[in-house]
C-alpha cells in the first residue's frame, strides 16, 4: 500500500487496529453468524472463497501432514496408502509430486514474498484448497494476478489479529473467552490456547504446523499422521534446501515455551476425542508423551 494511505490509517484508527494498514482501504470483506470471513473484495473485484463451515466436520479418515524437517529426506512416501489424504505446509510442496497435495497452509508472509516459483506452483493447482490469511492473499493477487490463481482458496485468521478489529494480546484471550466458546485452554500455560471452531480465529503457536491442526479437527479427520516435526536442528536446512539457499528459522527461541506446551494441549484434545496423532519424526523434539513417535515404515509396512 502507498505510504499515505498508511498514514492516514494511523491517523485515523486507533493503534490495536494498525495490523489491518495494509489492507485498507482497498479490501472489504463481510462476515456471517458465525464469524467467519464469507465476502471479500479486492480493489471492488470480487475473490471467490471456500466456505470454512462447508468443510465442517466432512472428513473422517487419516491424513498426513507433511513439515518441511530434515528428517524428510529420510522417508519413502511411496507406502503411503492412497486412502491417506495429504496436506502441506510452506515448503513441502516440493514433495507434490510424491504426495500429491489436497490441503496447503501458508501464513508467513516473509514465505510468501520470498519462495516466488514455489507459490506459483502452488495456486497454479486447481486441486488443492490453500488455506492462507486475508494479507497472504493480497499478496498472491499483486504477485501473480487473480486470472492465475487455480487453487481453491480459504481464509484463516490469527484470532488475536482478525482483519479489520482491534488485536488483542494472546494473554486477553482467557479473558475473552466467554465471546470466544469454542477455546480450550491449557491448565498449565494461561497463553496457550486451542480453536475447535476455526471460524473463530486460530491461535497461533509460532508454528504453521499448529495452525493446521486446528483446521484438520475442525474438517473431522480421526488420525493424524506428521512428518517433518523434528523441532530441532534448526542451524541445519530444511529438507528441501542447502546452506547456501537456507533461510534463518526463529524456531528454536520458540520450541520449549510455546510450540510444545501448545501441542501438549491439542494432544489433550484430541485423547479426549479419541483422535489418534503418530509424530513420523523420531527423533523430534516433540516429547512422545505429547504424540508417540514412530518410523515411517513401521507405520506403513
Amino acid at each position: 500500500m502507498g505510504t499515505l494511505t498508511k498514514q492516514i490509517y494511523r491517523y485515523t484508527h486507533k493503534r490495536n487496529m494498525r495490523h489491518n494498514e495494509n489492507l485498507w482501504p482497498f479490501v472489504k470483506i463481510k462476515r456471517n453468524e458465525h464469524n467467519e470471513i464469507t465476502d471479500l473484495t479486492w480493489r471492488d473485484r470480487k475473490i471467490e472463497l471456500v466456505s470454512l463451515s462447508s468443510l465442517n466436520k466432512k472428513h473422517s479418515g487419516e491424513i498426513l501432514i507433511s513439515a518441511t524437517g530434515p528428517s524428510i529426506k529420510e522417508i519413502d512416501f511411496s507406502t503411503l496408502p492412497s486412502s491417506v489424504i495429504t496436506a502441506g505446509v510452506n515448503g513441502a510442496w516440493h514433495l507434490n509430486e510424491e504426495l500429491n497435495f489436497r490441503f496447503y497452509f501458508v501464513v508467513d508472509m516473509t514465505f510468501i514474498d520470498q519462495q516466488t516459483a514455489l507459490m506459483k506452483s502452488v495456486v497454479e493447482c486447481k486441486n488443492i484448497t490453500l488455506f492462507t490469511t486475508v494479507m497472504g492473499i493480497v499478496k498472491l493477487i499483486k504477485q501473480f494476478s487473480y486470472e492465475h490463481i487455480q487453487c481453491k482458496i480459504a481464509i484463516i485468521e490469527d484470532i488475536c489479529y482478525e482483519t479489520y478489529k482491534p488485536s488483542i494480546k494472546i494473554n486477553e484471550l482467557r479473558a475473552g473467552a466467554d465471546n470466544k466458546k469454542p477455546l480450550i485452554f491449557s491448565p498449565v500455560n494461561p497463553n496457550t490456547a486451542f480453536s475447535r471452531d476455526i471460524r473463530q480465529g486460530v491461535v497461533d503457536a509460532g508454528t504453521v504446523v499448529y495452525w493446521a491442526l486446528q483446521v484438520i479437527y475442525f474438517m473431522g479427520f480421526s488420525k493424524i499422521y506428521i512428518a517433518g516435526l523434528d523441532m530441532k536442528n534448526f542451524s541445519q536446512p530444511r529438507f528441501y534446501e542447502n546452506t547456501e539457499t537456507m533461510a534463518p528459522s526463529f524456531l528454536d527461541k520458540k520450541v520449549q515455551d510455546i510450540v510444545i506446551p501448545a501441542m501438549a494441549l491439542a494432544s489433550e484434545l484430541f485423547s479426549k476425542e479419541h483422535i489418534d496423532v503418530v509424530n513420523l519424526s523420531t527423533q523430534s523434539a516433540i516429547p512422545s508423551s505429547v504424540f508417540p513417535r514412530k518410523d515411517f515404515t513401521d507405520v506403513f509396512k
